[in-house]
């Protein structure tokens, strides 16, 4: 009798771990426990600003982000950290902001016992590889937990703190590369989650991550990144891919392999006075990340062979990837945020900067012939070059490669906005799908624009669960399928699924990229 009543109870014991309560007041992660804030009407658990990684300080400056310091206690994470150090141009003018100290995440969960096993979205922020934070309202995590997945927002590195290569770095890591600590840092971020958000009740086994602009680029290099193999199983890259082949200058959006990386180090060290690496670890961030100089230089990721084992576009092209479920897609006009007024010869000017002996061939597909002309013809070679031919060069890729589960769309929800008292926007800009995924559209939305956001936010939460974003209530998305109307293109009271958008767009770049 008493053996059988030490079984009933070891019974209950187990049971009552498996469905242990999750309490905002505390939360157990590998480095010590987190204590979080309520969110709207207690629905929603938010822990902002709990550390995955060492502080990057001191000699840990360029280096592989290290384990966090655990901590005694209750770490109260109830406010957002501060955003990795980059110039910021919200004021107008360029400003230094953030801290070197700022390798963080944010967690939001609507579940309520770690045996709710949630799916589990990891968001990786955009801005170009030399800015970007979590704290962005557009990228509360709010909203999307409501539909019931586990939402993770990761910061990383940016600009020289990020991806700067050089032959001492090199020398001195074991691996013998350099220059891409912050692609490092979302992975560690990642390995975090696989660790630990089971406690927030999310499910690890069912993690997608999704980013947007160098947020999507990123996506793009984890999926193909040997470090990364079992961290993921589903991805969702909303305007950025880096599919263009590896060059040795730093132009277009092409990675320099690692020598070449290492040289626009020196380069930079040089510019800064540095004698020594070690005179580079002890500079003021104020000084390497001057706002008021433009000797800082822009900095990327780079194919080192470690992170990035080689050009992105014949990794995919020979299976050599981690095999995952796939959203990918573009916007209509995204173009147009990179794009300004010039007169034509200043359009011919650029077009010799960015594209060498290819300028006249590109100048013969986006003709100017008055002044009026070059805004508009630099706004479609940015979207089309930028962002919509990676993306469906890699889509091609892993489709001829056997994959089933890819999903295309175009995103063509028309964007208020203006320029020079013109109104120049043809359709959505660049980043203005984020808010209708998110959620998080502002009070100068309409009905129409709130039912578009639950739609598509619907497909994505969809996806994250099941690795299809279609649902019996939802428009028909299918399958990518070269050839046949596969692409969704959203729009509100126009879901449906279309050719691929601009294809002879395409093809001529396959041309310029010598991918016919």
């Amino acid at each position: 009798m008493k053996k059988a009543v030490v079984v009933i109870f070891s019974l209950l014991l187990i049971s009552s771990c498996s469905c242990r309560r999750i309490s905002v007041d505390k939360v157990k992660t590998g480095s010590g426990y987190v204590s979080g804030i309520e969110a709207d009407s207690g629905r929603v658990m938010a822990f902002l600003g709990i550390p995955f990684a060492a502080p990057p300080l001191g000699n840990l400056r360029w280096k592989d982000p290290q384990p966090a310091i655990p901590w005694k206690g209750i770490l109260k994470a109830d406010k957002f950290a501060s955003a990795p150090v980059q110039i910021s141009y919200s004021s107008g003018s360029p400003v230094l902001e953030g801290s070197e100290d700022c390798l963080y995440l944010n967690v939001w969960t609507p579940a309520k016992t770690v045996k709710d096993s949630l799916p589990v979205m990891v968001w990786i922020y955009g801005g170009g590889f030399s800015g970007g934070k979590t704290s962005v309202p557009d990228y509360n995590g709010l909203r999307l937990a409501e539909k019931g997945v586990v939402v993770v927002s990761v910061a990383y590195r940016v600009g020289a703190l990020g991806f700067l290569a050089l032959p001492e770095l090199s020398a001195e890591s074991a691996k013998g590369v350099s220059g891409n600590y912050g692609i490092l840092d979302q992975i560690a971020a990642l390995n975090w989650v696989n660790n630990n958000i089971r406690e927030f009740g999310g499910n690890p086994d069912q993690i997608t991550i999704f980013g947007e602009s160098a947020g999507a680029m990123s996506v793009s290099l984890l999926c193909a990144s040997p470090l990364c193999a079992g961290l993921f199983q589903r991805a969702i890259a909303q305007s950025g891919a880096l599919l263009f082949p590896v060059d040795t200058v730093r132009r277009l959006a092409s990675m320099l392999d690692l020598g070449s990386a290492e040289k626009y180090g020196s380069a930079f060290k040089k510019r800064m006075g540095a004698a020594s690496l070690e005179d580079l670890r002890k500079m003021p961030v104020s000084k390497l990340c001057d706002a008021s100089s433009s000797s800082m230089g822009t900095f990327w990721p780079c194919v080192d062979g470690r992170v990035v084992p080689d050009d992105l576009s014949g990794l995919y092209e020979s299976g050599k990837y981690n095999k995952v479920d796939m959203i990918i897609g573009t916007n209509s006009d995204e173009g147009a945020n990179f794009s300004h007024d010039m007169t034509i010869r200043d359009y011919k000017n650029y077009l010799k900067f960015m594209f060498g002996r290819n300028s006249d061939r590109i100048f013969k597909e986006y003709p100017a012939k008055s002044d009026n002309d070059p805004y508009f013809a630099v706004s479609d070679i940015f979207r089309d070059y930028g962002f919509a031919w990676p993306s469906y060069a890699w889509a091609r890729s892993l489709i001829r490669n056997g994959e089933r589960n890819v999903f295309m769309y175009y995103f063509d929800q028309a964007s208020a906005s203006s320029h020079s008292g013109k109104t120049k926007i043809r359709g959505a800009v660049h980043a203005a799908e984020v808010s209708f995924v998110f959620g998080t559209l502002g009070s100068s939305a309409t009905r129409d624009d709130r039912i578009l956001s639950s739609v598509m936010s619907d497909y994505w939460v969809n996806f994250a669960r099941t690795g299809d974003p279609n649902s019996a209530d939802l428009p028909e998305w299918p399958r990518f399928d070269d050839g046949i109307p596969s692409v969704l293109k959203i729009r509100e009271n126009d879901i449906i699924p279309v050719m691929i958008p601009n294809n002879d767009k395409l093809d001529f770049w396959n041309g310029i990229f010598n991918k016919e």
